[in-house]
């Protein structure tokens, strides 16, 4: 297959936003970061109420790419085997064989993931890291290109199991839909009145053109100064005296992935620090903890990030 030119990147990208937001309507910034995160190879955390369409929009995106779709219902009782497979011996050959479970698929959809035991949770996120799976000594090697979106409802703490800070530090990005505008749901009621968008959506590319995109992600030019821009911002949040756990080194390097997959959604060749601003809110909130007397006081990590974010000097473009 022929690279994908740079000029050709985002009415790509532009077809593969419009081609969800045909299902999804009214929330397109919001896969547009989730189209970042694919394009960068991460994986996403989605926190939000039920029923504003955090299955409707990974079952579209998976369509959308011609992509294998796997959801994963997590209960207390779901062994780390129901992810992620499991050897199975056959009578008549006398040999272990290898059944694969639902996480070797190009599109996993890990739903209510707190409900289910840290051991099965490290399961999934081990696979995510590692985007291979070891049983009985054998490597197997998921599907590429391979994305989970977790979900997790935010009002629910009873006979949940909350991610450790570990664990969450896996996460590309955190992301939430929110409710639609009084004119967004008009809109829904209209287009679902005679069938459900879902099932009449067409693929606009494959998963092999879509690996290539992530290929090309990683040829987006950053400045050394904004490489020191995102390093600044970084252990500002380690250093502030509201801020019990500041993002990790991991952190800083999935902000970088993330302003080289947010240029190349729109269409540039190199990163600007306004890409940089846009994503520390749901790159890096998600790693970082309060300290218990600063929540008292009204310390909030937005409200944190947000004045890191005005104290530290912006690099020239």
């Amino acid at each position: 297959m022929n690279p994908i030119k740079l000029e050709q990147v985002n009415p790509a990208i532009a077809s593969l936003i419009d081609n969800i937001e045909k299902v999804l309507i009214g929330k397109r910034s919001v896969i547009e970061l989730m189209v970042a995160a694919i394009l960068a190879n991460g994986h996403v955390l989605l926190e939000d109420v039920p029923g504003v369409g955090k299955t409707m929009m990974v079952r579209a995106l998976s369509r959308s790419i011609s992509g294998e779709f796997k959801r994963i219902q997590f209960t207390p009782d779901l062994l780390p085997t129901d992810v992620t497979g499991v050897a199975i011996f056959n009578q008549k050959s006398l040999e272990f064989e290898f059944r694969q479970g639902p996480i070797f698929a190009n599109v996993i959809l890990a739903d209510e993931i707190n409900r289910t035991s840290p051991k099965t949770q490290s399961a999934l996120l081990e696979a995510m890291e590692e985007r291979s799976v070891t049983i009985d000594g054998a490597t197997y090697r998921l599907a590429e290109p391979f994305f989970v979106m977790a979900t997790q409802n935010p009002l629910e703490y009873e006979g949940t199991f909350p991610l450790p800070e570990a664990q969450l530090d896996r996460f590309f990005m955190q992301l939430s839909l929110g409710y639609p505008t009084v004119e967004e749901e008009m809109r829904m009621l209209s287009r679902f009145s005679a069938a459900n968008p879902l099932e009449e959506l067409q693929p606009v590319m494959t998963t092999a053109e879509l690996a290539e995109l992530q290929r090309q992600v990683s040829t987006i030019k950053v400045s050394e100064g904004i490489k020191e821009y995102i390093v600044r911002l970084c252990h500002r949040t380690r250093e502030h005296h509201h801020i019990y756990l500041g993002v990790s080194p991991r952190g800083s390097l999935a902000l970088f992935r993330a302003v080289q997959a947010l240029a190349f959604v729109r269409g540039r060749d190199y990163v600007i620090p306004d890409d940089v601003k846009e994503l520390v809110p749901v790159v890096f909130a998600h790693r970082m903890i309060v300290k218990p007397e600063a929540r008292l006081e009204g310390a909030t990590v937005d409200r944190v990030l947000a004045m890191i974010l005005s104290e530290t000097r912006v690099p020239v473009s």
